[in-house]
């Protein structure tokens, strides 16, 4: 374990270092200018640094004790004491233990999976097209971690992957399932190349998604809610997927959604150990 270098307590709201942290929090442009994003939460902290990510700086409440242990740090970097004012200014939500680091960003391009997806014989993928709303994104990765999806690729997206609320949502997913930006273009023909069939979920022209073959290499390909997937995912598709809807609304939120055909896949992938 590294040194960890500790300066002194920032007491006003108003100090650049401070209105630094809330403009990364705030602004995507700000975190793709510079390559930047905010974590909070030390448990989001742990993962973000286990799965190789850079920690420029930490801010943590004044008095409060930051345990290292157990933490693998590559670099030394400041820890900055600040007070709980200044932390509430700072914090993007409540209840995170006192605690913000300053990450440096990752490549998330394309080729970033390939690396991972080259290493597994009978990948599970999941796509998803133009999504809006980081926290459903979020709650995704969260599922997409918890059944073992090889990784995530957002096609088009609407959100960038450091929004805080995104963050949030994933409890750290975000960190330890491989994720990819890309094109739907781009995706189509990556997945074409590696023989990945890929499952496009939607509502016209599909079978019940319990009756599709998910063991061999597969793409399950998601919409937004409100207008579901291109035509071009529907021209690309080796299939196509529906989940029942039994009552009387025609929807469920597209994280569930993905949820469900996840374990689906791995509930089939089991059958077959």
């Amino acid at each position: 374990m590294q040194r960890i270098m500790e300066e002194n307590v920032i007491t006003s709201p108003q100090n650049p270092r401070v209105k630094h942290v809330v403009a990364l929090q705030q602004k995507s442009s700000l975190r793709r200018e510079e390559g930047l994003f905010v974590v909070e939460g030390q448990r989001e902290i742990e993962h973000c640094i286990a799965s190789g990510y850079e920690v420029v700086e930490v801010f943590t409440v004044d008095g409060l004790q930051f345990t290292v242990d157990g933490l693998q740090f590559t670099v030394d970097y400041p820890v900055t004491r600040v007070t709980p004012q200044v932390y509430e200014k700072m914090a993007y939500r409540g209840s995170t233990e006192g605690i913000i680091a300053i990450v440096k960003a990752k490549d998330h391009s394309i080729s970033s999976v390939n690396r991972k997806l080259s290493s597994v014989n009978n990948p599970l993928v999941v796509v998803l097209e133009s999504v809006e709303k980081p926290g459903n994104l979020g709650a995704i990765l969260r599922s997409a971690d918890a059944a073992g999806v090889d990784a995530v690729i957002v096609c088009d997206p609407l959100t960038d992957l450091y929004n805080p609320n995104l963050i949030r949502a994933s409890i750290g997913a975000l960190f330890t399932v491989p994720t990819a930006v890309c094109t739907s273009g781009e995706c189509i023909a990556f997945l074409k190349e590696r023989g990945i069939r890929i499952l496009t979920a939607q509502l016209q022209d599909s079978s019940e998604y319990y009756d599709c073959d998910m063991r061999q290499p597969t793409a399950i390909v998601m919409g937004t809610e409100a207008t579901g997937l291109t035509p071009q995912w529907r021209q690309a598709a080796d299939a196509h997927i529906r989940i029942p809807m039994l009552g009387r609304l025609d929807s469920l939120n597209v994280s569930v959604s993905a949820a469900i055909l996840m374990y689906e896949a791995v509930r089939q992938r089991k059958i077959v150990k």
